[in-house]
């Protein structure tokens, strides 16, 4: 009797133990849409290391970069190739939205119709010159004959970024795609095959803020942003109409959502439920946030519900704003 009593009570015991090793998410896999080295791979790296923590089960997380148009090589997986059971997530740039809005016939993906995780940071944006080339200032850049600017491809936010001081500013903005990510683009603008660069400003080495070796011209987001100093004027603010301030507005919409992790949406309603709660959880987790500071990453998180309702908001624009958008980010 007593010993029937000690397997009853050891398999009560036990019992959780194995339905966590038979949850059928052993492994989730987060798909980076660019290569090693750059803001968003950092970013999802340091998620995979404390996600899998507060998940039932305790899955091993592993990253894959998939770099190819600027992430939508990536986010085309998803509802290709790709798991639709929620064990793939991919992390993109949410530049790519625009271009969803201005171009959906070239890119034909909607991100409505993803299934939202949420987002560690907004993407607190700027763009900068190296200091070697002589530009120190946004009446510097005004007055350059050339400027060299790298991206991934069109439709990236940096791409955006310059499209908007080149056809709406003036600024005579040289495009140079074809990066794999923001990793090679700095290696670029160190050989001096690049003047600067447009992008989230913790994504830059920390030594080259520190020996003042680039110099921020213009925000793409609105100040303050975290480590800048100085006073950088907001694009919004340079713009002379309010017409311009609208299209603005509208152009740098999708920055907020900054560093988004997306599924299919073909994902179970209970599984997108429990990996919402799980990057929830992350975002508190004192160990994560303790390597983040240590990595000096910003966090600033946003839940899937809040970038779900985000993205449906970014997507009701009217079309005569759209149209004039097109325009602007050719």
């Amino acid at each position: 009797m007593r010993i029937a009593q000690v397997i009853t009570t050891a398999a009560l015991l036990f019992t959780p133990t194995l339905s966590v090793a038979q949850d059928p998410y052993p492994q989730i896999s987060i798909i980076v849409g660019f290569s090693p080295g750059g803001g968003y791979d950092t970013y999802a790296r340091v998620l995979s290391r404390h996600y899998g923590r507060n998940l039932p089960g305790y899955p091993r997380i592993i990253v894959q970069n998939m770099p190819g148009a600027s992430s939508l090589t990536a986010v085309r997986y998803l509802d290709n190739a790709g798991k639709k059971d929620g064990s793939v997530i991919t992390a993109f740039n949410p530049g790519l939205i625009n271009q969803s809005l201005l171009e959906y016939d070239k890119v034909k993906v909607r991100f409505p119709d993803y299934a939202w995780i949420g987002s560690i940071t907004k993407d607190y944006r700027v763009c900068y010159a190296w200091n070697a080339g002589g530009v120190r200032s946004w009446d510097d850049l005004l007055k350059r004959d050339r400027f060299n600017l790298g991206t991934t491809a069109p439709g990236a936010s940096a791409y955006i970024n310059h499209a908007i001081m080149k056809n709406l500013f003036g600024v005579k903005v040289h495009h140079v795609t074809g990066y794999p990510g923001s990793a090679e683009e700095r290696l670029a603008i160190e050989r001096g095959e690049l003047d600067g660069g447009c992008g989230a400003w913790s994504s830059n080495p920390p030594q080259w803020i520190k020996d003042k070796k680039i110099s921020a011209l213009v925000a793409f987001t609105k100040p303050p942003i975290p480590n800048l100093d100085g006073d950088v004027p907001f694009v919004v603010d340079l713009a002379k109409t309010p017409d311009d301030k609208t299209l603005l507005n509208v152009l740098i919409s999708p920055d907020d959502l900054g560093r988004p992790f997306i599924a299919s949406r073909e994902i179970p309603v209970e599984r997108l439920a429990t990996l919402r709660k799980g990057f929830d959880a992350t975002m508190a987790d004192t160990e994560f946030l303790a390597e983040a500071q240590k990595l000096d990453l910003t966090i600033s998180p946003i839940s899937g519900a809040e970038a779900e309702k985000m993205i449906g908001d970014i997507y009701r624009v009217p079309e005569h704003i759209i149209a004039r958008a097109r325009d602007i980010v050719k």
